[in-house]
This record gives structure tokens, sequence and C-alpha cells, in this order.
């Protein structure tokens, strides 16, 4: 009894330790927290509300999003043709245009001749000091190994909600103060501190994308789908956005549900990938979501208001989880195909956020059509639906069948975390690695849920080594093509990746099995049962 109540503190203790903050996720935190109180295209609650009039939210929102959505086409353009300066994206070129942003929308609220120069100005240059901290911490994220630079990621999330509903303590005629003076230089500093530790070696760090365009090429063939589903969702949240603007007061319940909705994903994600192994296809995931976006939208006309700020609500909640997938998977995608995260986050970017503003802006004109006397709603409804739907056939296989597109697997990917000084059973006749040179291997039962197929007896043996050693799944690919004999000339080619990129996973499999040399490998391949699997 005893021995099971310590076991069950143990477990506990462990889940526990996966939600300890440190610089990044506290400071990733508060830059979400802050930024999320423009989220509904105002800036409640830290400005009056007799001062967020429908038509200063509108324009603010216009200068924001259009800014943002720019900031993330060039930041993806420049990365590709001009990769030598976005390695130099520093702190003070997002956090000037941040606090000048800042700045214009508390001098808008005194200077009533000037007010609306003053928010547009003042949209502007916080869509576009807001994209550059994304940037920044992308970046970073991306660069640090898949265990930490998720964790930080998602426990930044779970944090941001906490400290969002913190900031309602703080009174409102300081709290817009504290922005600017406070709360910005904090975040500021953690994305400076932390990234102080970024390895630039990195291939992509060093990768010059003109050099084999057919990396990128691919990149783009293989995500563009998850890029329009993530959009989908952003269209969805856009058009609900456009039926509240005139509802000041809704943000409020907008914001507070949205938020509670990221921290209830971000805790439940962390607490499962603590000893269990996920994977997110953002494409299937997006088929589950189709069906109830389309019928809760198209059932607008036909209930109460209230109703609609529900639907915006659930909406909003599942867009700001959506976009913590988004950042997770092209970071994923910066480590196996070793391109600039810069890159594959603008491209994303691009497609979600101009689809979100395509949702808000389409909404708002559509809303004031009168078509053979039908409502503003139900002509929005019916519009969006159509729209959705379009998406649904592009995204989901109409254009992909027609045309022969390839299929490939861009499932985000969270290996089991394993459990803080919980022992584990090593492999049979396997060489055990000393707790101080390799990480101690993962309980076979973090194994992946896939039924997979094994064509011999090598490929066997590689499933075990993922099992026992905490392998992702590009890195038992490439671990299998070194096993079998291949040059990384000819893995690059095989996988349409940089030589440098190869180099590194290489690296990385070797650490983490404790072995030096190809023959080390393929001994303790070797020593493996594959009888195990049976």
């Amino acid at each position: 009894m005893g021995n099971s109540a310590q076991g069950i503190s143990r477990r506990l203790a462990d889940a526990a330790s996966v939600f300890k903050p440190n610089v990044a996720s506290l400071g990733y935190a508060l830059f979400l927290a802050v930024n999320a109180t423009g989220v509904w295209g105002g800036v409640f609650p830290f400005l009056p509300l007799h001062f967020q009039t429908p038509q200063i939210l509108f324009w603010f929102f216009l200068a924001q999003s259009v800014t943002f959505f720019a900031s993330f086409v060039a930041s993806g353009l420049g990365a590709y043709f001009l990769p030598g300066p976005t390695k130099r994206l520093s702190v003070v070129l997002a956090g000037a245009p941040y606090l000048v942003g800042w700045c214009c929308l508390i001098a808008a609220i005194y200077l009533d001749a000037a007010a609306l120069p003053l928010v547009v100005a003042g949209g502007a240059f916080l869509g576009l000091g807001s994209a550059g901290f994304y940037m920044l911490w992308q970046r970073l994220f991306a660069s640090r190994d898949a265990d930490r630079g998720n964790r930080d990621l998602i426990a930044g999330t779970a944090y941001a909600a906490l400290l969002y509903f913190a900031l309602y303590l703080i009174p409102k005629a300081i709290a817009a103060f504290l922005i600017p003076l406070v709360f910005m230089p904090l975040f500021g500093l953690a994305i400076v501190v932390e990234s102080r530790t970024v390895d630039r070696n990195q291939p992509m760090f060093k990768d010059v994308p003109h050099e084999h365009p057919q990396v990128y090429r691919r990149v783009l063939k293989d995500y563009w789908r998850s890029a329009l589903c993530v959009g989908a969702l952003g269209f969805s949240a856009g058009i609900m956005r456009s039926l509240a603007l005139g509802e000041v007061s809704m943000g409020t319940f907008v914001n507070v549900l949205s938020m509670a909705g990221a921290l209830a994903m971000a805790v439940t994600m962390l607490a499962l990938w603590r000893f269990k192994s996920l994977r997110v296809n953002v494409v299937m995931a997006y088929r589950f979501f189709f069906p109830f976006a389309i019928t809760a939208i198209l059932l607008l006309p036909f209930l109460p208001r209230d109703y609609g700020n529900w639907v915006a609500a659930i909406m909003y909640a599942l867009y700001s989880a959506a976009i913590m997938l988004m950042m997770i998977q092209c970071a994923q995608a910066s480590r196996d195909r070793g391109i600039n995260p810069v890159f594959i986050y603008g491209f994303f970017g691009s497609i979600v956020y101009a689809l979100h503003d395509l949702g808000f802006f389409g909404g708002t004109f559509v809303e004031r059509l009168d078509v053979f006397g039908a409502s503003g709603i139900t002509l929005l409804a019916l519009t969006a639906v159509y729209l959705l739907g379009l998406m649904y056939f592009v995204g989901q296989g109409g254009l992909r069948r027609v045309l022969g597109f390839d299929e490939h697997d861009t499932s985000i990917e969270l290996v089991a975390l394993r459990p803080a000084g919980e022992p584990l059973p090593a492999p049979k006749d396997a060489r055990k690695p000393h707790a101080d040179e390799a990480p101690a291997p993962a309980s076979p039962e973090a194994a992946p849920i896939d039924e997979p197929s094994y064509q011999d007896r090598l490929s066997k043996q590689i499933a075990l080594v993922q099992r026992y050693y905490r392998l992702s799944a590009r890195e038992t690919e490439v671990m299998e093509l070194i096993a079998r004999g291949n040059t990384v000339a000819r893995i690059a080619e095989m996988l349409v990746v940089s030589e440098n990129t190869i180099r590194t996973h290489s690296k990385r499999i070797y650490a983490k099995l404790d072995v030096h040399k190809r023959q080390e490998l393929r001994d303790l391949i070797d020593s493996l049962d594959p009888r195990e699997l049976d």
C-alpha cells in the first residue's frame, strides 16, 4: 500500500515537473497575455470602453491585421531571398514599433481631434511589432531540441491565460501605461536572454535557400494543406469577429473564453505528453472540425444573439489552440528539413492570417448587403458556408486527386517525455547506457499508437531502437537509411533536404544512442531481438 502511494506521488510529481516555469515560457506567456488584449480587434481591457467605438475598432483592426499579415509575407520572402538579414532579426526591430504603437493608442485617448489617425498608426505599428516578436519566439523555439522547445511553447501558452486573467486585477487607469513601460521590456528582456543560448551553427541558420530550391518546393508542397486547414479556422473566427464589431462588451466574453480554451488545451497536452507519445495531424483534425463549423455558422440567422457570442468564443478558443499547433508544426518542419524557421513560419502565417482577414472584411461587407430581401446575417452565413466548403474541397483532396499530388505525413510529433527517476526496462541483450552518458531509454508502452508494417528484420530492430531511445520519426528514418549503408549525400537526395541537415540528424542520433560511428550503430541495432515486437 505504501509503495503504491509512493508510486502515485512520484508520478504526480513527474507530471507536475513539466509545468515548471522558466524564463522562456514566462516571457512568451507575458507577450501572449498582452497581445491577447487586442485579439478581438480592440484593446480591451486597458482602454476606456467609451473610447472603443465601432469606428475606432474597425480602423484599428484594419491597420493592425493588414500590417500583421504583410509582415509575415515579407518575412517569408525575406528569409528565402535575403537569408542573411533575417538571421540578424533583433528585439529592437520588434520592440520599437510595438512601443510606438502603444504610445499612439494612449495619445489617442487624450487627443480627440487626432484620435482616428493615431489609432490607425497605432494599429499599424502594433501589427508590425507583434509579428516581429512572434518571429523571434518562433526562431527561439525552433532552434532548441524538440522536447525543450515544444515544452516552453505549450507551457507559455498555459501561463499566458493565467497572466491574462491576472491583468484584470490591475486598475484600468494605469494598465495601459504598464504595457509599454513594464510588460514589454520584461518579455523583450526574456527573449534577449534566451536568444543568447541559440546554437547558430545549426543547418537552419546556415541554410542558403536559393542553393537548393527543391527542398523549399518540397516543403511548400507538403505543408500547404496544413496551413489551409488552420486558415479555415481563422476564416471562421474572422467571420464571427465581423458580427460582433458593434458590441464592445462582447470582447470580454470572447477573450476570456478563448483564453480559457487555450489554457485547457495546453494543460491537457502537457499532462498527456508526460507519459504518452502524441501525434496530431492538422488535416485530420480539420476534417473533424469542418461539419461542426459549417453547422454552427449556418444556424446564426435562426438563433438568438447570445448563440453568436458562444460561437465566436468557441471559434476563437479553437483558433488560439490551432495557432499553438501551427507554431509546433513549423518548428518541427524547420528541425526536420533544416530550413530557416522564419521562412516556414512566414509561409504558414501568410495563408492563415490572410484567410482570417478575408473572413473579417468579407463578413463586414456581406453583412451590409441587401440581396433578394435576405438579411445581412443570412447572406453572411451562406457565403461563409460556401467558402468553407470550397476550402475543404481544395484542402481535403479535390484538386490533389485531380492533379495527382503525393501524400506525405506532416503530423505534429511529441515523443513521450520520460518520467524523471523512474526505472525503465532495457532492451534484451542491449548495452545499457550509463545515466551520465546518454538519456535513459523510454518504456515500450510509450511507442507510437499507429500499427506499423515492417519490411524485414532490420526495420523491426529499428522500431525497437526508436521505442527505447525516444527517437523522433525523422531521426528514425535517417537512422535506418544510415544503417542500410547509404551515404550522407544519398540520404539528403532521398529525403529532399540539405547534406548539413542529415549531418545534424546523425549527430543527434549518435548522441542519443551513445555511439560514435556507423559500425557501433549497427552493433546496437543487431543486439535487439525483433521478436519483442510480436
